[in-house]
């Protein structure tokens, strides 16, 4: 099942030989729970395979695996995310501080460039202290243009700058890197919407696909994130970092379901290669094998 395989650890303790009864739901969701599916989706995923168990008269625990593995597919499979069809194409990369968003940058770009597309960098997390300079350093290691101003500057500034080097250069894919900013603040938000606004100007027919970075050791916290930042600036999907750093994943499922949101890229580790678009077919079936 490759990397997922590793993530469920949080799901493999759990007993498909006992009696399929209320205690053995009240045990599933318990189970559940713990592996950071979170409450709501958890009770949920549980009472669908209460009724999926009832209506197949399934009575045996081990046949329940194949129905859940369907189950929470069925829950990952959200609406595709917008793919903006004007040239270039525009992607703002969103988030709180520290989940690695520029990191994702740098990962995404290596996997346009490796589909042949030119990209072009946007350093508009023009506020923290070395980040223009992060981002420099990933622009070399996947050999992409950069453009980025001092630190300080107008973000929405770099990001106009950008879109028309790129519509300039005919360039396929413009990644705009942003500040990391809390959920909360609602100067930081209104930031986010004045860059949105910048590119639907340049850009009237298209509108730029807006990806989410979440951290997946924060468990439920990162679903809270989510939720908010769908609200305040539109996202279109999911990246979750640092799945190597927890062995639970049950998050995923959480912010699918719940939010109705994509989980488009998950990161693997600290490596260029490590980040791999997400497959809700391959997590579901690795839960429990």
């Amino acid at each position: 099942m490759g990397f997922f395989s590793k993530l469920t650890g949080g799901f493999k303790n759990f007993s498909f030989s006992a009696k399929v009864d209320d205690e053995y739901f009240d045990d599933l969701e318990e189970q559940l729970i713990m592996a950071d599916v979170g409450t709501v989706t958890a009770a949920e995923l549980t009472e669908t395979l209460r009724k999926e168990a009832r209506a197949r008269k399934i009575s045996n625990a081990e046949d329940l695996k194949s129905v859940m593995e369907e189950i929470i597919e069925n829950m990952l499979t959200v609406p595709p995310i917008n793919t903006p069809t004007e040239h270039p194409m525009v992607i703002l990369v969103v988030g709180v501080n520290g989940v690695g968003k520029t990191t994702s940058i740098g990962k995404l770009a290596k996997i346009y460039k490796s589909q042949g597309k030119t990209v072009l960098l946007a350093a508009a997390d023009t506020f923290r202290a070395a980040a223009i300079e992060q981002l420099t350093v990933w622009s070399e290691r996947t050999d992409c243009k950069i453009i980025a101003h001092s630190q300080g500057a107008d973000p929405a500034a770099v990001v106009h700058d950008a879109v028309d080097a790129g519509k300039s250069r005919n360039t396929d894919v413009v990644i705009c890197d942003t500040a990391g900013r809390l959920h909360n603040k609602k100067n930081l938000m209104d930031e986010l919407s004045k860059i949105r606004r910048v590119i639907e100007k340049e850009l009237p027919q298209s509108v730029p696909q807006v990806l989410l970075v979440v951290d997946a050791t924060t468990g439920q916290n990162a679903v809270v994130q989510a939720k908010m930042f769908k609200e305040a600036c539109k996202a279109d999907g999911v990246i979750l970092t640092k799945l190597d750093g927890t062995a639970k994943g049950g998050v995923v499922i959480a912010i699918a379901n719940e939010l109705k949101l994509p989980v488009c890229y998950v990161g693997t580790g600290e490596g260029i290669d490590d980040f791999i678009p997400f497959d809700p077919h391959e997590f579901a079936v690795s839960l429990f094998n």
